[in-house]
């Protein structure tokens, strides 16, 4: 057990040691290092950036600073100087730079509004307060209007405006009635973000109240009233139900910016009936559950503090029976500048070197601009020990002179950060913090640390001593911190002594000394047993203890986990508990408690108090069964190098015979904290040899099972380490696999603590490549992986691991085949396309000649085509030992265009591809179908069927106009009833079908005549106008006639025929 813990400023020390092994510390805070150390000023206490102050009170813009000699304060407004001293209004606290603006007596506060800086300086430097920007609030008043009723359609949505008066910060919006009764909202009337109130649709009832807009303003707690809003509804016999509509936002789509940190808010409402809902999605993935949540009857998600990733496509659905909408929002995510690694003080020795480091991001990417005691640092005086090199200042071989405050400002467009860092320069000698030649007490087999915590610059080295013995203690069963602390993991008596330590840089040396003393634990070796008793009877409770003479002993007793008292029936002595006249009320658990100032222990037993005068004969059996009680006292006896004797005391078996006890162990090197099942036992046995590892600081605790359950474990024993040796196994599950195509990651299950044996454990990994059988690569590993680098792609290598620790090498490892990276591979070989007929075409290929790696199958796509025409492109995916596919064509006339590519976990390699063959049916109908999709083709083709159009059309006229009558060269040819037609041949262009019939004739009018003899010559002429031929044939008026009824009959119908209109066009 460790000893009485130390006074609180021995581990602030002890802190500021740690911190000053990192490079830069803090002073301590012990008065006399503070009063003699020098410190450039540093700000503890600053204002927010946007101050906004309450115009009834009393202005305080706070600044403090510490530092060695005090710092001094002065402030500018507005960049510029302000002079405190010239206003008789502000002031300034007493060893503060916090100015106080007091308006007592009078005056503005808006006077005083605008960007204020704090600046404190001593003779080493000048630290600077952010900027503060101060702003008076503001509660305007609601202006004046009159508001006309509201006329709306039952079912129709419905916006109230609130429009508050700006304020400064924004009032707090709520709606209430004139009567001050709260407006109440559901999913179909709700108060949007922005205030305004909208209704999904307008119901009759919404007429029994009015509505009035409520802004609360924060600084001034004043509630401002907008005039009432009143409602006519306008009903209707029936309400038509909608689709939704969105009234916020309007469109289907909008965006949105949030800066990083912040909250993210994002509202839809919409219209309809009957009233929609509202689901909210993100494109691409899930809403954060972690981060979102809804409000406002669904229709806003806000998510807490976003950061990139929150970026996306957010949308929002409005759906009700009647059909759904859908409105997206792009949410861009900037970033005011944040910190990655902020600059802190840097505290050096004369001649040592150092940097600050000022790194930040944003978006957009932060700008960075150096300044040193608040002027930028390219007007500063040159320092030839100091360089700067973006966003970090490095000092070399620093001197005093060097000593100054630094700032480092990073902006964007979105706000900036400023941070102070000094760099200090100090030479002290190595001196202790704590009070000399401390006692520490602490009991055998425990564990302790002994603390010297101590101060120096350059910073001091610290070494252990024993006895005042030469040699520096660290190793074994001691273990050096790097504060400087000493650790003795397990205590025994030989440890006891005198341990000086000693801290020493090149100034000087400071020792202090602790003397530890080692006591015995406290044990009870004779405990308290369960007892059964009669009613009256007296009863003793024995308890023995064995402890340290040199502590003071002290035995106190409870009942039922409580303080006992111990009234006039009972009588406490040192080593028993005596109850006279036991009672039914004495019946419980008694513990006995031996404690000293550094230990304790603990023992319980049950009493049973029976109530009537006769002892049954099997008292147990009518008691009820439970786990048993955890063993205690264990003890480690026989202390060897490879076993140890465990002895501990059973617990009450509660009534169930105890079956077994498991013996666990926690080691604290590897998994501290984490207990193992080491070995089991019978439940007759209180004392077994365990089998131990070597270097192992094994901690051993015990479980009593029973057929009930088992008992709590056992409070653990002290420690004991095993001595160390050579590792006798070596690691397992080695494997050798590639990351990336030049490389092979070697990793390997890490020994555990029991296999270890020693300190410093670490694997000798050693390589090679299985076919050129060169000499062994190697390299020591303190993890778990090691990767070989520039390897080819996907080769065999021979691997080993080797343990190996401060004792020696483990046993020779066996050699395991492990292969570097894979890449993508190359095109399959011989990839052929063979139809054997029309319906099949078979694929066959073999396998690529650097596969690059194990592969995982073939990939296929194919496409038919006909032409420049493409069908759908199809995909086939397949085993690796597959190299042939049969593809069943869907037309004969079609042709395909394969594309192969083998496969590795890389990816698809490259490809080759080919095409089914063309038969000669095919390759004619392809170069008809060529032929038939040219344009000059299809334009001669059109050209070709406008000429036949034209053709028919004037044929179709030349017989609409009828045909000839022939005329007779021989005069001995006698006009009669014979067909004319076969003695001259000439032809009729009038249509068969339209000849009148035989022995009749048409008139001009369309009727039907008679026909007459031939050979009357009057139906021919008119009087004497008829004429004959020299040969005596008649060619007169009959020829005259026929050719002007001809032209009557044409010009009669020419109004009327579209083809005589066609024709008189042309």
């Amino acid at each position: 057990m460790a000893g009485p813990q130390p006074p609180p400023w021995v581990h602030a020390a002890v802190l500021l040691c740690l911190l000053g092994l990192g490079g830069a510390i803090e002073i301590p805070m012990d008065p006399s290092i503070q009063n003699e150390l020098s410190q450039p000023p540093t700000i503890t206490k600053q204002s927010v950036k946007d101050h906004i102050v309450d115009p009834r009170d009393n202005i305080l813009i706070e600044c403090e600073a510490k530092g060695n000699p005090a710092p001094s304060f002065h402030w500018t407004r507005n960049s510029r100087f302000f002079n405190v001293a010239k206003d008789p209004r502000v002031s300034m606290r007493r060893r503060s730079g916090t100015l106080v603006i007091d308006f007592r007596s009078g005056g503005r506060p808006e006077e005083y509004e605008g960007e204020y800086q704090c600046f404190a300086r001593n003779k080493f430097g000048t630290a600077l307060s952010n900027r503060i920007r101060l702003q008076v609030s503001k509660s305007p008043l609601w202006p004046k209007e009159n508001l006309d009723p509201v006329v709306v359609q039952e079912g129709a949505p419905l916006t109230l405006q609130c429009n508050p008066p700006p304020g400064l910060p924004s009032p707090v919006i709520f709606w209430m009635s004139s009567s001050m009764e709260p407006i109440t909202q559901d999913k179909r009337v709700s108060q949007g973000h922005n205030g305004d109130l909208y209704f999904s649709n307008v119901m009759v009832q919404d007429m029994q109240t009015d509505y009035s807009c409520n802004a609360r303003f924060h600084f001034t707690h004043t509630i401002q009233q907008k005039n009432p809003f009143t409602l006519k509804v306008l009903t209707t016999r029936g309400v038509a139900e909608r689709t939704p509509s969105f009234m916020y936002p309007q469109g289907t789509a909008s965006s949105q910016m949030v800066l990083r940190g912040m909250d993210l808010l994002l509202e839809c409402i919409a219209s309809g009936v009957p009233t929609p809902d509202i689901a909210w999605y993100k494109k691409g993935g899930d809403l954060p559950s972690d981060k979102a949540k809804f409000e406002n009857f669904n229709k806003a998600l806000r998510i807490t503090s976003v950061s990139e990733e929150d970026s996306g496509e957010y949308f929002c659905l409005a759906s009700n029976k009647m059909g759904s909408i859908r409105h997206t929002i792009s949410v861009r995510v900037k970033a005011a500048p944040y910190w990655l690694d902020e600059p802190k003080n840097l505290i050096l020795a004369p001649g040592e070197d150092g940097r600050l480091v000022c790194r930040a991001n944003g978006n957009p990417k932060p700008t960075v601009q150096w300044m040193v005691n608040g002027e930028p640092l390219q007007s500063a005086p040159p320092n030839p020990n100091r360089e700067v090199a973006g966003d970090t200042i490095i000092f070399r071989d620093t001197q005093i002179s060097s000593r100054a405050v630094y700032q480092c400002n990073t902006s964007n467009e979105h706000g900036y950060l400023l941070a102070n860092a000094f760099v200090s320069v100090l030479d002290v000698p190595p001196r202790m913090m704590s009070p000399r030649n401390q006692l520490i007490r602490v009991i055998l087999y425990n564990r302790t640390r002994l603390d010297c915590p101590f101060f120096g610059s350059p910073i001091p080295t610290l070494r252990w001593f024993k006895n005042g013995q030469g040699s520096n203690l660290d190793g074994g069963n001691y273990h050096v911190f790097e504060n400087g602390s000493l650790e003795i993991q397990m205590i025994r008596k030989e440890d006891q002594g005198i341990y000086t330590c000693v801290a020493t840089n090149i100034l000087g040396k400071a020792e202090n000394q602790v003397r530890l003393e080692v006591k015995d634990p406290t044990r009870i070796f004779r405990m308290p047993e369960d007892q059964v008793v009669k009613r009256g009877t007296t009863v003793q409770l024995e308890c023995r203890v064995k402890h340290d003479p040199s502590l003071k002993l002290t035995v106190s007793w409870l009942k039922d986990d409580q303080p006992l008292y111990i009234g006039n029936r009972m009588k406490k002595e040192d080593d028993s508990l005596t109850i006279f006249g036991v009672a039914e009320r004495d019946q419980g658990s008694y513990t006995c408690v031996a404690s000293t100032e550094l230990d304790q222990d603990r023992a319980k037993a049950y009493l049973t108090v029976l109530a009537d005068q006769t002892t049954p004969t099997n008292g147990l059996a009518a008691l009820p069964k439970g786990r048993p009680d955890k063993p205690r006292d264990l003890e480690l006896t026989d202390l060897a190098e490879r076993s140890v004797r465990l002895t501990w005391i059973p617990g009450d078996d509660n009534n169930s015979p105890i079956t077994d006890y498991v013996v666990q162990f926690e080691e604290d090197q590897f998994q501290p904290g984490v207990w193992h099942d080491h070995s089991k036992f019978p439940g007759s046995v209180n004392s077994a040899v365990l089998q131990l590892s070597p270097y192992v600081n094994y901690q051993f605790r015990v479980i009593a099972v029973n057929e009930v359950g088992s008992s709590h474990p056992s409070l653990p024993s002290e420690r004991y380490r095993t001595s160390g040796a050579p590792p006798e196994s070596n690691p397992s599950d080695v494997k050798g696999e590639g990351t990336r195509k030049n490389n092979m990651e070697i990793t390997w299950t890490p020994m555990n603590a029991t296999s270890a044996f020693g300190p410093n454990l670490r694997y000798i990994v050693k390589w090679r490549r299985r076919e050129t059988r060169e000499t062994w690569n190697n390299a020591t590993v303190w993890g778990s992986r090691y990767v070989v680098g520039q390897t080819p792609v996907y080769v065999p290598y021979e691997i080993r691991v080797q343990a190996e620790n401060d004792f020696g090498k483990g046993p020779e490892p066996d050699t395991v085949i492990g292969y570097s990276g894979e890449d993508l591979p190359s095109a399959p070989r011989r990839f052929r396309v063979r139809q054997p007929n029309p319906q099949t075409i078979n694929l066959e290929w073999d396998h690529p000649e650097h596969p690059n790696g194990i592969l995982t199958g073939y990939s296929l796509r194919y496409v038919p085509f006909n032409g420049t025409k493409l069908g759908k492109q199809m995909v086939e995916n397949f085993s690796p030992n597959q190299t042939k596919f049969t593809v069943q064509r869907a037309d004969p006339v079609s042709r395909y265009r394969f594309t192969l590519s083998a496969r590795t976990q890389v990816g698809s390699g490259e490809a080759v591809t080919e095409e089914s063959p063309a038969s000669p049916n095919e390759a004619y109908t392809n170069n008809r179908a060529d032929i038939s999709t040219q344009g000059w083709f299809i334009g001669l083709m059109c050209a070709i069927a406008l000429l036949v159009l034209i053709l028919l059309i004037v044929c179709f006229i030349k017989r609409s106009r009828g045909g000839k009558y022939p005329v007779r060269e021989k005069k001995d040819v006698p006009l009669g009833p014979e067909d004319p037609k076969e003695e001259d041949g000439s032809f009729d262009y009038s249509d068969e079908d339209n000849k009148p019939l035989q022995g009749s004739q048409t008139s001009l009018d369309g009727t039907i005549k008679q026909q007459e003899s031939d050979d009357s010559l009057v139906d021919y002429g008119e009087g004497g106008e008829g004429q004959f031929n020299e040969d005596g044939s008649f060619i007169g008026q009959y020829t005259v006639k026929k050719d002007k009824e001809e032209t009557e009959g044409n010009e009669s119908s020419e109004a009327t025929s579209p083809v005589n209109a066609i024709y008189s066009l042309a």
